[in-house]
């Protein structure tokens, strides 16, 4: 998935997480006895594939919980895009050498894209490590717990064709019982240069329909409001049924916008190759699906388009918004990705890049410099020569760049009335209610009789480049 949380994203202060503190499970209702801590850190895919875990282990008597300290098994679910994604989990487990000291029971095991990029060497690496697991080695946990406690380490890294995981029920983790992810589809088959991701988490394989439509319903049904539904490229999403028929990403949008129009669908994330007009066209058919696509670039010179294998240019991208516009109108929001510093870059690349943006005028983005990864085509092939500072300096300019375009969209909202989905409280005031507008805008707003899950009609009356500020209407 290009949405990343160690990027820096422009957006409004609700919507905003500490992007390098990790999400942590939270204490479950449960009559087990034995209890599991789970630190995710990394993409949307990371979060979904936790509550997974949370899942498969449940049935093996374990229950979540949010304080460390009451765990027996703790896990780390690991995001490899960047060095300093690694590092931070590097970071982490130098913190838990007391505790695992003090606490001989303790378990730590590490997953996800850190741990299938690294296999045994982060057992050598990392002494109080216990197991490491790749993505799509979830189900094997039970054993691996075992063979742990017998007095072994345990490895399970084996990248599948098929999994999928659509016959386990997540456990929601950190919900506010409105909005929830579903996963429709797991791997990526694009091999971007610069992307460890078709590395660490295998080939492209899509998910049942029916058991997404399913999920969905059943959210629906247990009060939530709105679902996400997460694939590393969601618009190349394709499921042939038993009887021979193919489902694609836009009849898959369209069957579970129809499990009721009081159900918000939104999807990421969208590679520009495959976003498709009948994509769009479903996309406008149906009022509960949110106008907001978030379409990394990653650059906006055709020349590293190319060396980054993005498989498009930059006059073909610029295309594909004008596609946008004209079939979802100039309100529809759009977000970016952009990687500054990237190998050759020069100065000229990088204006242009800084000119895309003009073209566009992104709602807000995830920006980052150039980070090589090991084994990458990328590192592979060419050569990380652009220097720190310069891509700094670079890194700059793009997010200043960003934040003047935020404040551009953002003011084209004031005075005007959307429908918002209550999340919960602000963050700065018991006394305010927080929500998302199509656009993915948060807008905050006082509470009046209001509650979480209401959908209420909010006039905006003011914002700043990172948010919307307004009251309820009738």
């Amino acid at each position: 998935m290009e949405l990343v949380t160690n990027s820096l994203k422009i957006l409004n202060e609700e919507d905003k997480k500490d992007l390098d503190v990790a999400r942590i499970s939270e204490d479950e209702k449960s009559t087990a006895s034995r209890k599991l801590y789970i630190e995710s850190y990394g993409c949307q895919m990371n979060f979904a594939d936790s509550e997974i875990v949370a899942s498969i282990l449940r049935e093996n008597d374990f229950a979540t919980t949010s304080k460390i300290e009451e765990a027996e098994l703790i896990l780390l679910n690991t995001c490899a895009i960047r060095e300093n994604a690694e590092q931070k989990v590097r970071h982490r487990l130098q913190h838990l050498v007391p505790m695992k000291n003090k606490r001989k029971n303790v378990k730590i095991g590490i997953l996800g894209c850190m741990a299938e990029r690294l296999k045994t060497k982060l057992l050598e690496e990392e002494k109080i490590v216990d197991m490491v697991v790749g993505p799509d080695a979830y189900r094997d946990l039970p054993n691996l717990i075992n063979e742990v406690e017998e007095g072994h380490k345990a490895v399970n890294v084996f990248l599948s064709r098929e999994e999928t995981y659509a016959d386990i029920t997540p456990i929601r983790l950190d919900s506010n019982g409105v909005t929830a992810f579903i996963s429709i589809m797991r791997g990526c088959d694009n091999m971007c240069s610069f992307c460890v991701v078709p590395y660490t988490r295998g080939r492209e394989r899509s998910r049942d329909a029916h058991s997404i439509v399913k999920e969905a319903t059943d959210l629906f049904n247990q009060g939530y409001k709105e679902v996400t539904l997460l694939g590393q490229n969601v618009d190349s999403y394709k499921w042939q049924s038993a009887d021979g028929s193919t489902v694609t990403f836009a009849n898959l949008l369209e069957m579970v916008a129809q499990v009721s129009p009081d159900l918000r669908v939104r999807f990421s994330t969208s590679h520009p190759k495959d976003i498709t007009d009948e994509v769009l066209y479903t996309m406008k058919k149906y009022d509960n699906i949110c106008k907001y696509i978030h379409l990394p670039a990653q650059s906006g010179s055709s020349r590293i388009l190319e060396l980054m294998n993005r498989t498009y240019d930059r006059e073909w991208y610029m295309g594909k918004i004008d596609r946008i516009r004209e079939i979802l109108g100039e309100e529809c929001g759009i977000s970016q990705d952009m990687i500054a510093g990237f190998c050759t870059e020069t100065e000229e690349d990088h204006q242009d890049t800084l000119s895309l943006m003009d073209y566009v005028k992104y709602d807000y983005g995830y920006m980052f410099a150039y980070s090589e990864r090991p084994n990458t085509p990328a590192a592979k092939k060419l050569t990380d020569d652009v220097p720190d500072d310069v891509k700094g300096r670079r890194l700059a300019e793009i997010i200043a760049k960003q934040r003047e375009h935020s404040l551009e969209r953002n003011q084209m909202s004031v005075g005007k009335t959307y429908k918002v989905l209550v999340e919960g409280f602000s963050k700065r005031s018991q006394e305010h209610l927080s929500g998302r507008n199509d656009q993915n805008k948060m807008i905050i707003f006082p509470k009046e009789n209001f509650q979480k899950g209401d959908y209420v009609n909010v006039l905006v009356t003011e914002c700043s480049s990172a948010t919307l500020i307004g009251h309820i209407v009738a």
